[in-house]
């Protein structure tokens, strides 16, 4: 207890230092952006399977035949520029509710796919051929920038975001009449991606075999936080 409460009284203790420094220092604090309109070079299928049996292994094995059928079906169409990637595979209990009273009926077996490939791939609705055929199988499709892409240009945006954050700044000290100004403190925030995407929802049921498939452009944003003193 004695431990703990020395803890909390050293937190404090910074704390209050922290809240004594931002009030005793003269501050100007600006954000600092960077923004890029870029094209979208990944497409993603989102294959999200489902199967309900009184047997795990009944469920399983309907589930991986599931899973087996598209892989053929991508392979017969002769796709190129393609990865089928499984992934989040679990079996539970099939647990339903009723009245406030819970009954077990069998198992479910659940399993995530997704196919990735590049966004100008001329083989794109070959894909929604194959998930159509290979069964009743719903989908969405997400175009965005890869991570590959992002991180090459993470440097140059990061450089931006810091001279534009500097220049406000500036703009403000010259404006108020003050002499010269100095970094302070400086935090990042986590790169972000913002959307418009394009998605698209198909079943083997609805979908149509003339599809139109193309990409928005999206924005690669940075942001930065800084604190000059004068």
């Amino acid at each position: 207890m004695k431990y703990l409460l020395t803890i909390a009284l050293v937190f404090s203790f910074f704390m209050d230092s922290f809240s004594q420094e931002n009030l005793s220092v003269p501050l100007i604090e600006v954000e600092g952006m960077s923004k890029r309109k870029i094209a979208p070079d990944e497409a993603v299928f989102s294959i999200n399977l489902e199967e309900k049996s009184m047997k795990v292994k009944s469920a399983v094995d309907i589930l991986n035949q599931k899973t087996k059928n598209l892989s053929e079906e991508l392979k017969k169409a002769k796709i190129k520029d393609f990865k089928l990637i499984a992934d989040n595979y679990s079996v539970d209990i099939n647990r339903i509710y009723r009245g406030g009273v819970s009954r077990d009926s069998g198992y479910v077996a659940r399993q995530r796919l997704k196919i990735v490939s590049i966004s100008n791939n001329e083989d794109l609705q070959k894909i929604v051929e194959a998930i159509q055929d290979a069964g009743d199988m719903s989908f969405n499709l997400n175009f965005q920038v890869s991570e590959l892409k992002r991180n090459s240009l993470e440097d140059e945006m990061l450089t931006e975001a810091l001279k534009n954050a500097e220049s406000r700044a500036r703009l403000i000290a010259e404006t108020l009449g003050i002499r010269s100004i100095v970094v302070h403190r400086v935090s990042l925030s986590a790169p972000q991606q913002i959307f418009p995407k394009m998605e698209m929802m198909r079943t083997s049921a609805d979908a149509s075999s003339n599809a139109l498939i193309s990409p928005d452009e999206q924005t690669i944003q940075r942001t930065v936080y800084v604190k000059y003193t004068y």
